[in-house]
């Protein structure tokens, strides 16, 4: 597998632990709409979701770990995800501030201050990545009789256990250099300002094709550089009181996606629709509301933006600088509002209340300008360029199957990707199948976009991820039942 195939698969395994967000979103959200005032100090209740909340943001690290393990293990079992979680207990504790000024002797006020943040997604998603490859190499393996009882899935933690105290000596002196480089590219950007906001949103967007966004976004929507984003902005009342969030500041990395995930593709998609030729503007109207409303409402922008990223490329190129556009301009202004998930309706309702959203309705306001760029844009190019935008196409005999079972549904994607011998891997993340395949030229394209395909990308040589939308991880599943890898 490629390197770049091989960072798809951890971008993807990072969308586990990602999916607890909202939740933490949500609890925070409803307690602070309790109580906005005393930010769960005036209501029991508030307090007890606020606090609810608070136990999975200030543990994403540990989720991280546990979650990586288990999206990364072959066949997604439980042993993948204790071994993630036994390697990052192990090492957290070898290189907690105490135990490194024990095992080098020295005084603690010497301790590098990399060691005080050694609890941290980066280490998370290290630790999620080793167990995981040792749960793959060692899972199936037979012990002599004598230990038969630790054969096999019960094997792992042990040998994650002693690895890990291995991976502890070695971090312990690449921690520091890694926290200082990690801190100095997070201050890079940080000491831009809103600037360096704009050129996170840019590259946010523009990484998307290869889903590589994710590895960006763990520096500066989690702990990994020290900016911490996300769990700072949901942390609220309790980020100001500690000093870790700043108002008007905190936020910065998350605000602007609002304007372009709530209005702008929206109006995209509509300038989309009537650019279409008149006799597919039914077929094109269906996909494209559908496509708007989850960006809308949820922030998911998958599934619209892959009608567009390849066959319309310089399109997807201005939407990317239009995102890091919104976001300059939402930092400039302090127009702050954060997200557990994306960049949705769902979160700008919970985030309102949050303490740390200041002029959030500010937003709405700015997404409403976008709204109007985005559809004059699109249009515009789209009729002058000759773009082949969805419905805009020359005129094909592809007719999407609908009313299938999903077993049927599965044997139809497998026939279409070679036949069942012709997988290594099958995964999926919300709305892709991640696949690697033994040959790629054995696919049928006109097949899989009769099957629903919204785009196929092609990555290193045998890499293919086919955008579906929301279904995605239950075709995966089914495919999997009929293909034993």
């Amino acid at each position: 597998m490629s390197v770049l195939g091989y960072l798809q698969r951890i971008g993807q395994a990072l969308m586990v632990p990602v999916a607890a967000l909202p939740a933490a979103a949500i609890l925070m959200g409803i307690g602070y709409w309790i109580d906005p005032n005393g930010w769960g100090g005036e209501s029991q209740l508030a307090a007890f979701l606020i606090k609810s909340g608070a136990a999975i943001i200030d543990n994403m690290a540990i989720l991280f770990a546990v979650g990586v393990a288990f999206g990364m293990s072959k066949d997604k079992h439980g042993s993948a995800a204790l071994s993630g979680l036994v390697g990052f207990l192990v090492v957290t504790t070898l290189l907690s501030p105490g135990a490194v000024a024990q095992l080098q002797g020295i005084p603690a006020d010497q301790v590098p201050a990399a060691f005080g943040k050694i609890n941290n997604q980066f280490i998370g998603i290290l630790v999620g990545v080793i167990s995981a490859e040792l749960y793959n190499r060692f899972h199936q393996v037979e012990l002599p009789q004598a230990l038969a009882f630790f054969s096999g899935k019960r094997l792992v933690p042990i040998v994650t256990s002693m690895v890990m105290i291995v991976v502890s000596f070695l971090l312990m002196y690449l921690w520091p250099v890694i926290f200082d480089g990690l801190v100095g590219f997070g201050k890079s950007i940080t000491d831009l300002g809103a600037t360096g906001a704009g050129i996170y949103g840019f590259l946010n967007r523009l990484l998307i094709p290869v889903g590589l966004h994710h590895a960006l976004n763990s520096v500066f929507w989690f702990n990994v550089a020290g900016i911490n984003d996300i769990p700072n902005f949901l942390g609220g009342a309790q980020s100001l009181a500690n000093g870790t969030a700043v108002l008007g500041v905190t936020g910065m990395y998350q605000a602007g996606f609002f304007p372009v995930m709530m209005f702008g593709l929206p109006a995209a998609a509509l300038a989309i629709y009537h650019s279409a030729k008149p006799a597919k503007r039914t077929q094109v109207a269906a996909l494209m509301f559908a496509a708007a409303l989850a960006s809308f409402f949820t922030g998911v922008t998958e599934p619209l933006e892959f009608a567009f990223m390849f066959v319309a490329p310089v399109l997807y190129v201005i939407h990317a600088l239009l995102t890091g556009l919104s976001v300059f301009i939402a930092a400039s202004m302090q127009w702050m509002a954060g997200f557990g998930f994306s960049a949705g309706l769902v979160d700008m309702v919970l985030s309102s209340q949050n303490p740390l959203a200041t002029q959030w309705y500010m937003l709405l306001v700015q997404g409403v300008v976008f709204a109007v760029i985005y559809y004059v844009i699109f249009r515009t190019l789209i009729k002058v360029l000759g773009l082949k935008t969805p419905g805009n196409e020359e005129d094909e005999e592809v007719t999407v199957k609908t009313n299938i079972s999903r077993e049927q549904l599965a044997s139809d994607f497998i026939v279409a990707l070679g036949g069942k011998d012709n997988f290594e891997t099958i995964d999926a993340c919300i709305t892709r199948l991640r696949l690697t395949l033994i040959d790629r030229n054995k696919i049928n394209e006109d097949q899989l976009k009769a099957l629903g395909s919204k785009g196929n990308v092609k990555l290193a040589e045998n890499g293919l991820q086919v955008i579906l939308g929301p279904e995605a991880e239950l075709v995966a599943d089914a495919i999997k039942q009929q293909v034993k890898i």
